[in-house]
């Protein structure tokens, strides 16, 4: 409300009183005054009221918002559905233009600051969380994968020849899917075994750059944040060698901001070598629904490109979902998150190498990797079937995420066959299943993980089956747990 409206106000009631209201307000506004002109990540969370009253201001200036507006055009943010429109915040419009997904919407004025806004918050969070020479970055509503796309399809305008992307071994559909989308062939550079890690084969990369020669290669896509026993890339090897030979390097950071070691790799691959982009998905890092990434990199001017390849007007919703969530959190409660993580990460290795130990089972010494840890699985008769058993066995007693990985498997994804799929390998020595400690996971959930998983071994490995009634009624109690 504007002062004549408070002075009209302290007609009704005691003037004292509107001025309470008032500064409660004014606490409020000053908050987003203050965002407003320093466009930075706060320290301390939002309440949920002043979140919500930011929101509503700036649903007030979209075009399909005006008092008596007049729409004839084929877009003008007409929604049919109330909960629709109530679980957008009646910002309709969307983010960019045509020609930019970055660029400011005429008829979408409050979309484009919070577009503006999460942008900005989103550059902080990546330099405070150890990538601190990063230029620029904007939120994209598209998952990693098709955001990998973008990246390369942008590339493209600059290596109109190039036709191969180099990719160390990586065993993740998207990623793969990634490249031969953006209709380029993938040269896959098998990993090196050392100890129980797979780790980045560095004279092969070199090998096949001199084979295929550097202006046939659009770029090095290499990964940070990935499952044991694969490790995140020697970037910085990398980045010197894209850096000799003038090839670009994207690297897949999917859910690395949550870890400091991976935030670091790439500060220093970008100091020392090149990076031309590296990009991380929001719900995996930010704990938002699933539909949107960061892309982000060190020149202003490529940042831009890849936001002028992007065709068309684009979702806001992923932008809202960060924007809602960075205000609440804050900084501080973020840092709180990363802590917690890290201290999780190092109980879940301790209490899965007793579990493991336990069942005549090893811990793999996966140094490398600060996010994901896998245990070996060896069932007696070396049954494969039955390794995937102990994956639905696990699953139907609602443990989620962790994987059981057998050896041997064979897949072809797109024409190109890997062998041994699923483990970053053709030949991984042993099975194994995985577990992460990633962001927003509790001790509780570490405990009761390990309290599952050691009743479910005993089971798996003294019965080969297991009726449907018993799956059925530990299912059960597994939810009675949880709750």
């Amino acid at each position: 409300m504007n002062p004549d409206t408070y002075a009209v106000c302290e007609k009704l009631i005691p003037a004292t009183y509107v001025q309470q209201g008032r500064e409660s307000r004014r606490v409020r506004e000053n908050k987003v005054k203050h965002l407003l002109e320093q466009r930075k990540w706060p320290e301390d969370g939002w309440d949920e009221e002043t979140i919500e009253m930011l929101l509503r201001e700036l649903s007030v200036m979209e075009s399909n918002n005006f008092q008596g507006n007049c729409g004839v055009g084929e877009r003008e943010g007409r929604v049919a559905s109330d909960a629709v429109r109530r679980r957008h915040y009646g910002l309709a419009h969307g983010i960019g233009r045509s020609g930019d997904i970055t660029a400011i919407q005429p008829k979408a004025a409050g979309s484009s600051i919070l577009s503006k806004l999460t942008n900005s918050m989103a550059l902080d969070v990546l330099r405070m969380t150890g990538v601190r020479s990063a230029a620029s970055c904007f939120v994209v509503p598209m998952a990693t994968g098709m955001s990998l796309v973008l990246c390369f399809l942008t590339l493209r305008q600059q290596r109109p020849k190039a036709r191969f992307i180099l990719w160390p071994r990586i065993d993740q559909k998207s990623c793969f899917k990634a490249i031969v989308t953006a209709g380029f062939e993938s040269v896959v550079i098998e990993n090196k075994l050392e100890g129980d890690e797979l780790r980045t084969d560095i004279e092969a990369v070199s090998a096949k750059i001199d084979e295929l020669g550097a202006d046939d290669i659009l770029a090095v896509f290499s990964t940070t944040s990935c499952f044991a026993p694969r490790v995140p890339e020697r970037l910085e090897e990398l980045a010197k060698i894209c850096q000799e030979k003038d090839i670009p390097h994207v690297i897949n950071n999917a859910y690395g901001v949550q870890s400091s070691k991976c935030m670091h790799l790439i500060q220093e691959a970008s100091r020392i070598g090149r990076v031309d982009a590296f990009v991380q998905s929001t719900d995996k890092n930010f704990m938002v629904p699933v539909g949107g990434s960061i892309i982000a990199g060190f020149d202003r001017e490529f940042m831009d490109r890849i936001g002028q390849t992007y065709p068309g007007r684009a979702s806001a919703s992923p932008s809202i979902d960060l924007f809602i969530t960075l205000l609440s959190l804050g900084s501080k409660g973020y840092k709180n998150l990363l802590k917690e993580r890290k201290e999780l990460f190092k109980f879940l290795g301790e209490e899965l190498a007793k579990v493991a130990e336990k069942h005549g089972e090893r811990l793999l010494h996966t140094p490398h990797n600060p996010i994901s840890m896998a245990m070996t699985v060896n069932k007696p008769d070396g049954d494969g079937k039955a390794l995937t058993e102990l994956g639905s066995m696990l699953f139907t007693r609602c443990v989620s995420g962790a994987r059981v990985v057998p050896q041997g498997v064979s897949k072809e994804i797109n024409g190109h066959p890997f062998q041994g799929f699923g483990s970053h390998s053709n030949n991984y020595p042993s099975a194994y299943l995985t577990a992460a400690a990633a962001i927003g996971m509790t001790r509780e959930d570490v405990e009761l993980f390990i309290k599952r998983l050691d009743k479910t071994l005993s089971k798996w490995k003294g019965k080969k089956d297991v009726t449907t009634d018993q799956v059925a009624d530990e299912s059960k109690d597994a939810v009675d747990e949880k709750v």
